[in-house]
């Protein structure tokens, strides 16, 4: 069950942080190590087989709580978007790095079955490789954009008649910057042909930094507000190159009010 039952979270002034955070002392260190042991606790359960979507909700929002608790502050507004619809959706996101990844399941998956378009890469991976595979996601390899179409197009409708609603990623990789020319159009054209609305997002998560030595394993910056608008649903007529760019634009607007 979702902690976000209003339309907008703004992340409490009086947030109890850790003693770290207080002390101004060993917060990364503390953040990784808590971080590490809540995605292994929930891969012992994947492998087990028992990862089911409440564990998938419940770890986001552990991992949520973390955040906070490190100094992160958290501004989601739109939320109530999520739920004017009552079948599946296609949602649209720019991507900036790791926290959305690990926080929309948290957000989006009490409100909708849900599952995400991802890289090859994340389903192999050694840590997150089990629990992602037990979402039953669409992979994608991002080598042969003509073949990562006909995937999305083919498993994203099946999916999206059981009921299933997608989260998309269309930018190539996570960048900190948005680049409008490098977010392609894959998610409109499967609403366009799933006849379901988008629901587009705008972020700013780059308070959680990439690592220097393993990318995924970065500190939170707490100087960076976090930033997740949801804007309203969006029936795709046509070619679908309206839409396309009102959702870049949406995007960009949202990214400029936030100063980036």
């Amino acid at each position: 069950m979702s902690f976000l039952s209003r339309d907008e979270y703004h992340t409490p002034e009086n947030t109890r942080r850790v003693l770290a955070d207080r002390l101004m002392l060993g917060t990364s260190a503390y953040f990784l190590a808590r971080f590490l042991g809540i995605v292994f606790r929930k891969r012992r359960i994947a492998v087990k087989g028992k990862y089911d979507n409440a564990e998938w909700i419940s770890s986001s929002q552990e991992i949520f709580r973390l955040i906070e608790q490190c100094g992160g502050k958290f501004h989601i507004t739109g939320l109530d978007n999520l739920r004017r619809e009552p079948g599946p959706i296609v949602i649209i996101s720019n991507h900036m790095s790791i926290l959305e990844t690990m926080i929309f399941p948290g957000i989006i998956a009490p409100e909708k079955w849900v599952t995400f378009v991802v890289k090859d890469s994340l389903v192999t991976h050694p840590v997150f490789g089990p629990v992602m595979r037990s979402r039953n996601p669409i992979v994608l390899s991002r080598s042969n954009p003509r073949e990562d179409l006909q995937i999305v197009m083919q498993q994203g409708q099946e999916l999206l008649k059981k009921g299933c609603s997608i989260v998309i990623f269309p930018q190539s990789t996570r960048k900190p910057g948005f680049i409008p020319e490098e977010f392609n159009s894959i998610g409109i054209k499967l609403a366009a042909r799933a006849n379901v609305p988008v629901v587009p997002v705008a972020i700013k998560t780059d308070c959680w930094r990439n690592g220097r030595i393993i990318k995924d394993l970065g500190p939170i910056d707490r100087r960076k507000p976090i930033y997740m608008t949801f804007g309203e649903p969006i029936q795709i007529r046509g070619n679908g190159k309206e839409e396309h760019t009102g959702i870049v634009n949406f995007i960009s607007s949202e990214l400029a009010k936030w100063n980036l």
